[in-house]
């Protein structure tokens, strides 16, 4: 991957005032993904707008890496539900006309 669109994971903590190690708790949940250069952590770009709504979730709201798993998770099943939902709009919408 290139290295342009990826942030380093110290500056990112530095910026967002947050301990390294949460951004390995966040990784060994599953919740994100970062990968390691030349003994450089690094998270991918595509990735900074979810792990941002993660941090606030931690930091605004105190909610723990378990609360922080569920929450996404559920965000995921409505983003799912709601692409299903337009969808059948979209079918019901065809044989309407």
């Amino acid at each position: 991957m290139d290295k342009e669109k990826m942030i380093p994971a110290n500056e990112f903590c530095v910026y967002h005032n947050i301990e390294l190690s949460f951004i390995y708790l966040l990784k060994e949940s599953g919740l994100i993904d970062i990968i390691s250069i030349e003994e450089q952590i690094f998270v991918p770009a595509e990735q900074l707008k979810h792990l941002e709504l993660l941090i606030r979730l931690k930091q605004e709201m105190d909610i723990n890496i378990e609360g922080i798993e569920t929450i996404t998770y559920l965000l995921q099943r409505i983003t799912k539900m709601q692409q299903q939902i337009l969808e059948l709009n979209n079918k019901l919408a065809f044989y309407e006309n």
